[in-house]
C-alpha cells in the first residue's frame, strides 16, 4: 500500500506535535522516522492509525484519503515498544488472536499461526505464556500478532527498545529479512541512528514535528541537509568549527578560531560564490579527521590529546586545539598519551560547510 502524508499537522492546544508534514511511502517500501524522544515520532504513527485525527492536511492510502476512517478499517497493524502481550494467553494465542476476534476458523487460524511462528523460528514456544519467553521472544510474538492479519501498512514504535544490545543487533538483521519476505510497507520509529541506518530503504529525519531530510542511509550521512542533521546522525556527533573565508597574500583559506588552513581545491568549487570574510561552519566528522606526528604549514596545526577512549575496534582520541575541542577516531592499534602534542589534518573530500546564518549546507 502506498502511503501518502500532505500537508499533515497535528496540534495540542498551542502546541505543534507535528507541523505541515509531506511523506511519501512506496508499496512494500521501508521508511524510518529517525528523530529525538519529543519529537513528535509516535504523534505521526498515531494519526496513520487513526489514534489520532489531524488538524488540517491529508493521510492517504493508494488512493484513498483515509482521515475520517476509522482504526478498524485501515488495516494498519502496530508493533509497540511495550510487547504488550495477554499474560494468560500462550503464544499461538496471543498470535491468533487478531484473527479470532474475525471469527475465522480454528483450522485456518492454526495454519496462520504455524506459518506465521516458522517465519519467525518461535515455533517451539507455542505453548508457553508470556512471563515464560525471553525479551527478544516476546518481540517476535508481538510482531507475529501484528502480521497474521496481513497489513496494508506496518508500523512499529521503537520496538527494539526493550531488549538488550546483543539481540537488538541480531534482531535488526530479522526483521529486515521479515519485511522483503511479507511484502508490506512498513513504517518505523526510532531514535536510534543505527537501527534506521541498517534496515531502511529511506529515512526521514524529524525534529519539534517538521521534516528535515528525506533520503538514503548513504545520502543523509554524506550530505546532511543542515548543522542540525549532521549533528544527529553519526555515533559520533560531527565535530563543528567557527570559521571565515579570508584573503592573504592572495591565496584564500578558511580560518578558524584557533587554525589557519589552505583550502583544497574541492573545498574553494563549494565557495567560488562566498564573499571573503563570511562566517561558516566546517563540520568534520571524527573518522575524517587525521593525526600525524609531522606538521604542513598549509594543512596541518597542533593539537594537544586530552583524553583516550579505546572501544576495542576503534580508539577515540579527544583533542584540543586552543580553546576548541573535537573528536578523532583512530585504528585500535594507534599509540598515544594524553598530553603529547600532536597534529591534525582533515579528509577534505568529506568536509561539509554550512552558512552561519541558516545553517544549511553550502
Amino acid at each position: 500500500m502506498k502511503l501518502i502524508l500532505d500537508s499533515v499537522s497535528k496540534y495540542f492546544g498551542k502546541i505543534k506535535a507535528v507541523d505541515n508534514f509531506n511523506l511519501t511511502v512506496e508499496d512494500e517500501e521501508f521508511v524510518s522516522i529517525l528523530g529525538p524522544s519529543g519529537c513528535g515520532k509516535t504523534t505521526l504513527l498515531r494519526l496513520i492509525a487513526g489514534l489520532e485525527t489531524p488538524t488540517s492536511g491529508k493521510i492517504i492510502f493508494g488512493d484513498r484519503v483515509m482521515n475520517d476512517l476509522p482504526p478498524r478499517d485501515r488495516n494498519v497493524s502496530m508493533v509497540f515498544q511495550s510487547y504488550a502481550l495477554f499474560p494468560h494467553m500462550t503464544v499461538a494465542d496471543n498470535i491468533g488472536f487478531p484473527l479470532s476476534i474475525r471469527q475465522i476458523s480454528k483450522d485456518e487460524i492454526t495454519k496462520r499461526v504455524r506459518e506465521i511462528t516458522d517465519l519467525l523460528k518461535i515455533s517451539s514456544l507455542l505453548e508457553r505464556k508470556p512471563r515464560e519467553l525471553s525479551g527478544g521472544e516476546q518481540q517476535r510474538v508481538a510482531l507475529g500478532r501484528a502480521i497474521i492479519r496481513k497489513p496494508d501498512i506496518l508500523i512499529m514504535d521503537e520496538p527494539l527498545s526493550n531488549v538488550d544490545a546483543k539481540t537488538r543487533a541480531y534482531l535488526r538483521s530479522e526483521l529486515k529479512e521479515l519485511q522483503r519476505d511479507i511484502k508490506t510497507t512498513l513504517l518505523y520509529v526510532t531514535h536510534d541512528q543505527t537501527e534506521a541506518m541498517t534496515m531502511s530503504n529511506r529515512i526521514a529525519v524529524i525534529n519539534q514535528g517538521k521534516l528535515f531530510q528525506l533520503g538514503t542511509p548513504e545520502e543523509i550521512y554524506e550530505h546532511p541537509s543542515d548543522t542540525w542533521v549532521a549533528s544527529f546522525i553519526g555515533n559520533l556527533p560531527m565535530n563543528f568549527f567557527e570559521c571565515s573565508l579570508i584573503d592573504k597574500a592572495g591565496i584564500r583559506a578558511i580560518g578558524g578560531s584557533c587554525f589557519t588552513f589552505k583550502s583544497p581545491d574541492q573545498v574553494m568549487k563549494n565557495l567560488e560564490n562566498v564573499e571573503g570574510g563570511t562566517d561558516f561552519k566546517l563540520g568534520v566528522r571524527p573518522e575524517d579527521i587525521r593525526i600525524t606526528a609531522v606538521r604542513n604549514e598549509d594543512t596541518t596545526c597542533e593539537a594537544e590529546i586530552h583524553l583516550l577512549e579505546p572501544l576495542g575496534d576503534s580508539l577515540i582520541v579527544s583533542l584540543k586545539v586552543g580553546d576548541t575541542s573535537m573528536k578523532a577516531r583512530t585504528n585500535p592499534g594507534f599509540k598515544a598519551y594524553v598530553g603529547e602534542h600532536v597534529y591534525i589534518t582533515f579528509d577534505w573530500n568529506r568536509a561539509h560547510l554550512f552558512l552561519n546564518s541558516s545553517g544549511k549546507a553550502i
